[in-house]
């Protein structure tokens, strides 16, 4: 299937859209304040050292020094361990011994700073790229944990045969087991570049420059999604498109060879109606073309997605019904993980088919839709209960969590206590608080559904609470406040 890679660049925020046949796949969002430094390589140079707190203190060239722990200090291991088994075998070589104030020290950011306190740095370089992690100061090949440890043998070997003998340590990530040759040969070229610049950068620049910055989201345009089947990368910005076409053309020429500057006039977004998308991914109703409908919910443990079939059509064809709802369901519901990027447990409750070959072509079609994502997933078949049980691999924040935050009048809940409910608590409170003092008046102050309640249906029993507790009761509309919020003032 062929796709098209659209993006949408501004001093603020680069958006990425990955479209296939004119439909909305994927979204990325990177913006410029959020990034992190995680990643980056410096030349720093060393201020102080902390020989009580075996630390030291790095002037990268930020406004708070960078912070260096022993533990971090990078230094050959033994016979072609992995790094972190020396440490924990053999005692440290206390941090004065390795460095010195003055010194200039290549450091890579593990950690970005945090309120009062500076970036954590490491002397261990590591350089990640789409299938695999450059360690240039290592010799050992890893793969990662996650992958079965009945694969890893041949993984290992496999890599170790691409990677030759030309130095420097690899581990293979979790996205990169199905990774072909040509893949991996492509992105230990581009990490061996990378390192060649860095080594050059740090004899050519002074202290406290940036040697290496981690890729920005339209680099990893080129380096993670373009694929064979991409036809085009349109940019709309010539400044980013010239820059993209130049760090393309070093390090990934094939994907460079796709690059198109957009100059249209309508904005790059509106050609696939991709801000329409992005609205409605937002949502718990996905509508589907039979008439039927999805609704999908987001907790922090899982996902779940209930397929409805919306319309009923009639009894004759019922279950022809159900079965084209579930069928185009699974197609969509495979599109709405990759749009949302939903990630660990998903439930998916298909609507009840009572013939096996029906839930088998569903099952077929769902993991079909599935295989083309291309984040990790896996999918088990129908439970007793009729539910799908599947998980997708975290990546990043999903769209939601990136693009929205709690609702400020429902706190996350999603609904709010109806006018009436909030209008018996301010009953309850005004009772509890008459026990406890003994104002002049009690002033309730709530949203304007709630005064206009107490104005009219429950005039008669605000009255008589008034008269029960012996004080006036007045009320104050405050448009501001949310339905079930209230205050309720002394005086």
């Amino acid at each position: 299937m062929q796709e098209d890679i659209l993006i949408n660049w501004s001093p603020q925020e680069t958006r990425v859209a990955v479209v296939e046949n004119g439909s909305l796949q994927e979204l990325h969002v990177e913006r410029t304040l959020e990034r992190g430094l995680v990643g980056n390589v410096y030349l720093g140079k060393v201020v102080r050292v902390l020989p009580g707190m075996q630390s030291a203190f790095i002037d990268i060239g930020l406004e708070r020094a960078a912070f260096l722990h022993v533990a971090d200090v990078w230094h050959r291991q033994p016979d072609g361990e992995p790094p972190g088994i020396a440490r924990n075998t053999q005692p440290q070589i206390p941090i004065e011994r390795q460095v010195f104030e003055g010194q200039a020290l290549t450091v890579q950011v593990i950690k970005d700073p945090i309120g009062t306190k500076g970036a954590r740095l490491s002397t261990q370089i590591s350089i990640a790229g789409r299938f695999l992690v450059f360690l240039p100061q290592d010799d050992h090949i890893g793969v990662s944990q996650k992958i079965p440890s009945s694969q890893r043998d041949e993984l290992r070997a496999r890599l170790q045969q691409l990677a030759g003998s030309e130095g420097g340590g690899f581990i293979l990530r979790t996205n990169g087991e199905d990774a072909s040759d040509a893949e991996l040969s492509d992105d230990l070229s581009y990490l061996r570049k990378a390192w060649a610049r860095i080594k050059d950068a740090s004899v050519r620049l002074p202290p406290l420059s940036i040697l290496h910055q981690d890729l920005s989201l339209l680099q990893r345009v080129l380096r993670d999604l373009a694929g064979e089947s991409t036809q085009s990368i349109k940019v709309d910005s010539r400044e980013q498109f010239e820059a993209l076409q130049s760090f393309g053309m070093e390090f990934m020429p094939a994907a460079a060879a796709k690059l198109q500057l957009y100059k249209g006039e309508r904005p790059i977004f509106d050609l696939y109606s991709i801000d329409d998308d992005i609205a409605k991914a937002l949502g718990r109703r996905v509508e589907l073309k039979s008439g039927g409908y999805l609704i999908v919910d987001q907790t922090e443990a899982l996902t779940t997605v209930d397929v409805n079939t919306g319309g009923f059509v009639g009894a004759r064809n019922f279950d022809d019904t159900i079965f084209r709802t579930n069928l185009e369901a699974a197609q969509t519901i495979a599109r709405q993980l990759r749009l949302r990027n939903l990630g660990g447990i998903i439930i998916v409750d298909f609507i009840d088919m009572g013939r096996e070959d029906h839930r088998e072509s569903v099952l077929a079609e769902f993991r079909k839709q599935l295989a083309r994502d291309r984040v990790k997933t896996m999918a088990g078949g129908f439970s007793q209960l009729g539910l799908v049980e599947m998980t997708r691999k975290r990546t990043r924040e999903s769209l939601a969590h990136m693009l929205c935050e709690p609702c400020a009048a429902c706190e996350g809940k999603g609904i709010v206590k109806t006018a009436r409910s909030v209008a018996y608590d301010i009953f309850r409170e005004i009772l509890r608080e008459a026990r406890q003092f003994d104002p002049k008046e009690f002033r309730v102050v709530a949203s304007p559904k709630v005064i206009e309640l107490f104005l009219d249906e429950e005039s008669q029993h605000l009255a008589g609470l008034s008269e029960f507790i012996g004080k006036p009761v007045s009320l104050q509309s405050e448009g501001a406040m949310g339905q079930d919020q209230y205050d309720i003032v002394l005086l």
